[in-house]
């Protein structure tokens, strides 16, 4: 997973670096506005559809389904509740819009947001409940269930503060930092890009690392607390650099210094819960595990974009030590804890 991660990054650094000079205005360059860098980030996901149609023949039958869900009957069934539930989303959404604007519901964009998150969080927790208690064949299933449910936990706290690198963290680079490179001034989305590049670079030597030790590589929750705790190290040097703000804008090294951090911090947790997830969760359930994990990174984006909300109205050194200490407070209770959370695992390294 980590030669994965380094591969779908690739993407991830080319992107900020064309998008941004297409999109981002700076002087000289009148041509340039944001319906060109949204243009050519919906050019790079079409061609990034079009690889992966083309390439499917080297797939070889891998995730094709197996055993019961292969039968007919079976793929029926999940094509139909599929169908079902898109159509049941795109209903309450059109509603929900229709009765804001008609001023029946006075929902705001921040409100609509926190209400989002509270149904996603409900969801989530009802359907570990109802898989832990009902679908699960034996207690084996159960543990590896629950740790699934924790490691959502920990990706929704880990997102929740590494995806304002492209809210409160860009708008730091565009308004407080000084981003001249002798006479060329860098593009605050392109800034974007240091993250990827590190991944690209630390990915095989995080890999090594974790093989070198072999037998006394770190449990998932160890790897999952260093994570967390590497990105709240970052956000303190956020708010450390956030001190300087108020004399004027400060050097991008503190911007690098954090995306540093956090890359390591990333390589430490999200390619071990894609890993661990494939490996805990029951072979009929892989598929829908996986993208539990993902919600856990769509709720973590949708709470990163409520506390950038905050970047206005909220001192940048108590905001970003604030994020800090939450997240901090989360990896050391995955340290403190490790063995009861390894114990559900039931084996699973």
């Amino acid at each position: 997973f980590s030669l994965f991660y380094m591969g779908i990054n690739l993407g991830a650094f080319a992107g900020p670096l064309i998008c941004s000079f297409l999109g981002e205005p700076r002087d000289g360059a009148s041509w340039v506005n944001w319906h060109y860098g949204f243009g050519a980030a919906g050019v790079g996901m079409t061609l990034a559809l079009v690889q992966y149609v083309m390439g499917q023949k080297y797939l070889k039958g891998v995730g094709e389904l197996k055993g019961d869900n292969a039968k007919p009957a079976n793929v029926a069934s999940a094509r139909k509740n599929f169908f079902l539930g898109v159509v049941a989303a795109l209903v309450l959404i059109a509603v929900t819009v229709g009765l804001s604007r008609a001023g029946i519901i006075g929902l705001t964009l921040q409100q609509f947001a926190g209400v989002t998150g509270i149904i996603v969080s409900a969801l989530s927790v009802l359907y570990f409940a109802v898989v832990i208690g009902f679908v699960c064949k034996d207690s084996i299933e159960r543990r590896r269930v629950a740790l699934c449910a924790l490691l959502f936990v920990g990706a929704a706290m880990f997102w929740s503060g590494f995806e304002q690198a492209g809210s409160s963290m860009n708008l730091f680079a565009f308004d407080h930092t000084d981003r001249m490179l002798g006479s060329w001034e860098v593009s605050a989305g392109m800034l974007q890009a240091v993250n990827p590049l590190f991944i690209i670079l630390l990915a095989p030597v995080m890999g090594m690392f974790w093989v070198w030790l072999g037998s006394r590589n770190p449990s998932i929750p160890v790897k999952f607390g260093a994570g967390l705790i590497l990105l709240g190290a970052g956000f303190l040097v956020m708010a450390w650099g956030s001190t300087y703000v108020e004399t004027g804008q400060v050097g991008m090294r503190w911007l690098v210094a954090t995306y540093f951090l956090h890359t390591i911090g990333e390589l430490c947790l999200s390619p071990i819960g894609l890993s661990s997830v494939t490996k805990l969760a029951p072979d009929r359930l892989v598929g829908q595990m996986m993208g539990t994990w993902f919600m856990g990174a769509a709720l973590g984006n949708l709470v990163a974009g409520l506390v950038a909300g905050r970047i206005e109205t909220m001192p940048l050194p108590e905001l970003f030590s604030t994020v800090a200490i939450i997240v901090i407070i989360s990896g050391v209770i995955f340290l403190v804890f490790f063995k009861p959370i390894k114990w559900l695992a039931a084996g699973v390294k």
